[in-house]
């Protein structure tokens, strides 16, 4: 017989798999503005925050339900505690699409010393690190987030790498500052949601593994020594 609870888990789960859908449709599009000139995606943007804007408020009010009604224990319990920082995650994942959004009015167009930064790799590794947390999350593969979780260190190179490559434009030609600076920000708010990308990926091991890997992750995922009474 089924439980009430299971019931409520999987509505949860459903309300957070479109919340994650709008998400990467919004980041998917924020790049492609970029990348194609195509403005006219911003206001597709714009309407789709409104839409996870109210995802967020269904999943912590269900979350809050599930904690009032039931008394969940277990996998169950990880499951809550970890939507509970998706749902934070993702709406903050597309404030930044947003935000991408906003930076990329600043520049008139794309500028050609574009391919020296690397715009465009950042672009692809953060696209499939969303897609890999939100693929580990519907099938609880722990695997799966481990992935997402090594790649963001390629993530935070190739936005160093850009904070010189962006400063040495803008020294060599005070014309392109403006875009440059557009294109700084842009890199960092890349790098944040591979961060973001990461947060679920470290929340779905948890869920699956009943292992904290936040800040300490290489002692779990890259090393032999797991001895958890180790400080």
């Amino acid at each position: 017989m089924e439980r009430q609870v299971d019931q409520q888990l999987e509505k949860l789960k459903t309300r957070i798999l479109k919340m994650c859908s709008l998400v990467d449709e919004q980041v998917e599009m924020a790049i492609r503005l970029i990348e194609e000139e195509n403005p006219s995606l911003a206001d597709i943007i714009m309407e789709k925050e409104k839409k996870v804007d109210k995802y967020d408020v269904k999943i912590d009010k269900i979350c809050q339900k599930i904690f009032a009604l039931n008394q969940p224990v277990a996998m169950d319990l990880r499951l809550i505690m970890s939507a509970l920082t998706i749902n934070t995650n993702l709406e903050r994942m597309g404030d930044i699409a947003v935000n991408i959004v906003e930076n990329s009015k600043l520049m008139e167009k794309k500028p050609e010393w574009i391919n020296k930064t690397h715009f465009a790799e950042m672009a692809k590794i953060v696209r499939e690190m969303i897609r890999l947390s939100i693929d580990s999350f519907i099938q609880d593969d722990a695997q799966l987030a481990k992935k997402v979780i090594e790649t963001d260190r390629i993530l935070d190179q190739h936005n160093k790498e850009n904070h010189q490559i962006l400063v040495d434009i803008m020294k060599k030609n005070p014309d392109d500052i403006q875009t440059a600076v557009a294109l700084l920000v842009i890199s960092r708010q890349l790098e944040r949601l591979g961060d973001h990308a990461t947060n679920i990926a470290e929340d779905v091991y948890f869920i699956v593994e009943a292992r904290m890997v936040k800040h300490k992750y290489e002692k779990y995922l890259f090393s032999e020594d797991t001895d958890d009474d180790e400080e």
